[in-house]
C-alpha cells in the first residue's frame, strides 16, 4: 500500500460527526482540519430501534459537506467509522448506501471494543511515554468506553451502552433536572458501571484520563466556575450537580464553559462521570487531547508501514485456537494464487484487488479455527466465532465477509445461495474452496499449477491430464465441485492444458 501524504478520519458518533484531516510527514502525523457537527444520531433512534428520517437527513447533509472537503483523496487516505447508534440501528444498512454515497468512501460500522482500541490509540499519542497505568473514559452519544493501559498498549477494554444523549433523553425528557430523575440516571449508570467495577476501580490503574466532548465540557465546566484547581473532581461535581438542581431545567443553566450545542446533553454525560466517580472510585479526571478520530488516523497510518492491527489480530486467532500453521500456509499460498488469477479478469482498482486478496489471506489462514470447537461442521463453528468475536482492527463489515467465506470454503454450496452477491466474493470463495480441496491430503505435495481466469460468471481452470490421471479422487472432487457452481448459476469449466508444472 503506496504511503499518502495526506491522511483523513471521519468519527460517526452517536451525538457528533467528526472529520480529522492530518499531514503525513517523516511518519508523523500534523493535524491541519478538524470539522464537527452535532447531528445528535442517538436521538433518532425510535423505541424499535430504528434511525428516524430526520436524524438520517441531519446525517446525510453532514456528510455531503464533509465529502465536499475530502474530495479529492484517494481511497485509501480515508477511513470513516460509526460507532453505537450505527451498531443498533436495525435499519443501518439501509441508511448506510446513501451515507457513503454522500461521503463519497465506504463506511465502517465498528464493535464496542475495537471503538475502545481506538480511542486508548488517539488518547495515548498525544501523552508522554511513561510506564504507568492510564485508565481512559470517553462518555459518547450511545455508549462509553472503558480502556486500561500503559504506553500505547490497551490492556483491558470495555464498552457499556450509556451515552450522554439516550441518558439525557431517556431521563431528562423537556430538559427538565430534579433530584428524583438524577438519582434515577445516576444510579442506572451505576448500574451497567457494576459490570466491569472489579477490573476497572481505583487500584487497577495510576491516571484517570477522559476523552471526548463530555469530559472536555465538564472540565471546562468545573475549572471555570472555580469548583476545581485543575481536572475533574469529586468535590467539583458535587457543586456542578448542585447548580444543575438549582436550575431545574437546562434551558436556565448559565455556566462558564457550557457551549450551546452542549447544553442538550449536559445531564446525561454529568450523570455517567458522576456515577463513574462513585462506582469505580475515582478522585479525579484529567482531560485527555485525544480521541477517537485521532485513533483512527494512526492506525490508518499504521497500515501503510505494515504495522497492521488486522494482522496481529489473525495471528492471535492462530495461536488461541492451535491452528495448523503449516495447512494455513499451503491453503492461502495457493487460494491467493488462485484468486490473483481470477480478479485479473475483473474491473477492479489496483487498490480493490490488493484489499480482497488481503482479506483472502485472512481467512484462509482462519478457516480452520472452529476444529477447535468441533470437527464436524467446522466450517459453521468458523463462520460463526468470525462473525462474533471480537476481533481488533476489523470493521463488523470485513468480519462478516470474513465469515461468508468461511462457511463458503467447505460442504454444499446451495447454502450459499442468494449470499455470494458479488464477482470478487464468488471469486475468493471459489479460490478458498478449491485450495483446501487440493490440500485436502494436508500433505507438503505440491498440486499442479492451474492456469485460471474469469469473465463474469465464467470461471475457467487450466490441469495438466496427467496429474488428474494420477490424481483420480481430486479429479472427482472437482467434477462435483463444477456441478455445484452450476446450480448456482456459476459455470467452472475444467480444459486440460499440455504440460505439467508444481507451485
Amino acid at each position: 500500500m503506496q504511503q499518502q501524504p495526506i491522511l483523513a478520519a471521519v468519527d460517526l458518533g452517536s451525538n457528533s460527526f467528526r472529520l480529522q484531516i492530518a499531514r503525513v510527514e517523516n511518519d508523523q502525523l500534523y493535524m491541519l482540519d478538524g470539522l464537527r457537527e452535532p447531528v445528535r444520531l442517538a436521538a433518532g433512534l425510535t423505541a424499535d430501534k430504528r434511525l428516524d428520517e430526520p436524524a438520517q437527513q441531519r446525517a446525510l447533509a453532514c456528510l455531503q459537506r464533509f465529502g465536499e472537503r475530502l474530495r479529492g483523496l484517494p481511497r485509501e487516505a480515508v477511513r470513516a467509522v460509526g460507532t453505537n447508534s450505527l451498531r443498533v440501528a436495525k435499519n443501518a444498512a439501509d441508511f448506510l448506501r446513501p451515507a457513503e454515497a454522500a461521503l463519497g468512501f465506504p463506511i465502517e460500522v465498528i464493535a464496542g471494543r475495537e471503538e475502545a482500541r481506538l480511542i486508548y490509540l488517539g488518547v495515548a499519542q498525544g501523552l508522554p511515554h511513561t510506564d504507568g497505568r492510564r485508565m481512559v473514559m470517553d462518555i459518547g452519544g450511545g455508549s462509553t468506553e472503558f480502556i486500561i493501559g500503559s504506553g500505547l498498549e490497551p490492556r483491558k477494554l470495555e464498552s457499556l451502552y450509556m451515552g450522554c444523549v439516550s441518558y439525557s433523553l431517556r431521563h431528562f425528557p423537556g430538559g427538565d433536572l430534579s433530584k428524583s430523575n438524577l438519582k434515577q440516571a445516576e444510579l442506572a449508570a451505576r448500574n451497567e458501571l457494576q459490570t466491569i467495577a472489579v477490573e476497572f476501580s481505583r487500584g487497577n490503574w495510576d491516571v484517570a484520563l477522559g476523552s471526548s466532548g463530555s469530559a472536555r465540557m465538564l472540565c471546562d465546566i468545573i475549572e471555570m466556575s472555580g469548583f476545581s484547581g485543575g481536572g475533574i473532581t469529586r468535590d467539583g461535581l458535587e457543586q456542578l450537580r448542585s447548580q444543575l438542581l438549582k436550575a431545574g431545567n437546562v434551558r436556565r443553566l448559565d455556566l462558564p464553559g457550557l457551549k450551546p450545542d452542549r447544553v442538550p446533553v449536559l445531564p446525561g454525560g454529568f450523570a455517567i462521570m458522576y456515577a463513574a466517580f462513585c462506582e469505580l472510585g475515582i478522585e479525579v479526571v484529567q482531560p485527555a487531547l485525544g480521541a477517537l478520530r485521532e485513533g483512527v488516523l494512526h492506525d490508518l497510518l499504521g497500515r501503510f508501514h505494515r504495522h497492521d492491527m488486522r494482522d496481529v489480530t489473525a495471528q492471535q486467532f492462530m495461536r488461541r485456537y492451535h491452528v495448523d500453521l503449516r495447512q494455513a500456509e499451503r491453503v492461502a499460498g495457493l487460494a491467493a494464487h488462485l484468486a490473483g488469477q481470477f480478479l485479473s479478469g475483473q474491473p477492479l482498482g489496483e487498490q480493490a484487488r490488493e484489499e480482497a486478496l488481503q482479506l483472502l489471506g485472512w481467512v484462509s489462514r482462519l478457516h480452520e479455527i472452529g476444529i477447535s470447537v468441533a470437527h464436524s461442521g467446522y466450517h459453521k463453528h468458523t463462520a460463526y466465532i468470525l462473525k462474533n468475536a471480537d476481533m481488533p482492527g476489523f470493521s463488523r463489515k470485513e468480519q462478516e465477509r470474513l465469515s461468508l467465506l468461511a462457511l463458503a470454503h467447505r460442504g454444499r454450496l446451495d447454502k450459499m445461495r442468494g449470499l455470494l452477491g458479488s464477482s470478487q466474493d464468488i471469486a475468493l470463495a471459489m479460490a478458498l474452496r478449491l485450495a483446501a480441496l487440493f490440500y485436502r491430503n494436508r500433505s507438503d505435495l505440491a498440486p499442479p499449477t492451474v492456469q485460471a481466469r474469469s469473465s463474469g460468471a465464467k470461471f475457467h481452470l487450466g490441469l495438466d491430464p496427467r496429474w488428474l490421471a494420477q490424481n483420480p479422487l481430486t479429479d472427482a472432487a472437482l467434477q462435483e465441485e463444477a456441478k455445484q457452481w452450476k446450480e448456482l448459476g456459476i459455470s467452472m469449466q475444467m480444459a486440460e492444458k499440455e504440460t505439467q508444472s508444481v507451485l
